[in-house]
């Protein structure tokens, strides 16, 4: 473990840091309170491409979480940003909902099944088998494949549903072509978000519950990481990675006397 820098923005997970199967988590709302009340920027993080900000917001509310969604980063905000600094006014072959679609159009995206520059494949509930040939055959005739996050499994009250990293591994394999995730734990997602915030690296710390996405890919941009042991990775669990975080709490609760 490092020893801790002075902490003047912040970025945190949402999913397994503030808020558990739809129940935020114990102390959650002190520590998003304390933040909005010391003034320090912050951004709530989440590879779910599927909702806007806005729909977050509502939800984290209706859990009890008080975060405008000028405050909340997605993988479809990392995405729509990387292809506008990649090939500014460019189109887009878009398998998603309406994070990813709107997040596309506001950055001045044209949506099109006609010879795009891109095909991108985010996170829906409703995969289609013609969707996806289209995004197979685009990709053969030269489209570059673009995918919002890794994750293979998304959770659902029923089970695991297959997510975009398994869709993706399909269409590469119908076509031989990687794609290129935006999304945790590829770095690239928190040094956008900590644009966003005008936040500098050695003074931003980085909260997250899973070591193989949050922390691994704040290490990699340079962030003081926190792991929070009330999502996926539990404390007996971290020595077995190569990597380490910065600092392990039980909780957001534990961070509020940190602000």
């Amino acid at each position: 473990m490092t020893e801790r820098k002075r902490i003047d923005s912040w970025l945190s997970d949402m999913d397994g840091v503030l808020v558990h199967e739809g129940l935020p988590v114990p102390g959650a709302d002190e520590f998003i309170k304390r933040l909005d009340e010391s003034g320090k920027p912050f951004r709530v993080l989440t590879n779910n491409s599927i909702y806007t900000p806005r729909d977050l917001s509502v939800r984290l509310r209706a859990a009890g979480l008080e975060v405008p969604p000028e405050s909340i980063w997605t993988s479809a905000l990392a995405t729509a940003q990387f292809l506008h600094d990649q090939r500014p006014g460019g189109s887009a072959y878009v398998i998603g909902e309406a994070g990813l679609t709107t997040a596309l159009h506001e950055v001045g995206y044209i949506l099109t099944d006609l010879d795009p520059d891109y095909v991108v494949l985010g996170e829906t509930r409703t995969y289609s088998f013609t969707q996806l040939t289209r995004a197979i055959r685009l990709i053969e005739s030269g489209a570059r494949f673009i995918a919002t996050n890794p994750d293979p499994v998304g959770p659902s009250t029923e089970g695991s549903l297959p997510a975009c990293g398994a869709v993706a591994a399909m269409i590469t394999k119908a076509t031989g072509v990687e794609p290129y995730f935006v999304g945790k734990p590829n770095p690239r997602m928190m040094r956008s978000a900590l644009n966003a915030i005008e936040g500098h690296s050695e003074t931003t710390a980085m909260i997250g519950d899973r070591m193989d996405t949050d922390i691994v890919s704040g290490m990699e941009a340079g962030l003081f990481t926190i792991l929070v042991l009330t999502g996926v990775t539990q404390r007996d669990q971290v020595d077995r990675y190569p990597y380490r975080p910065s600092l392990v709490v039980e909780s957001v609760a534990d961070l509020i006397d940190l602000i």
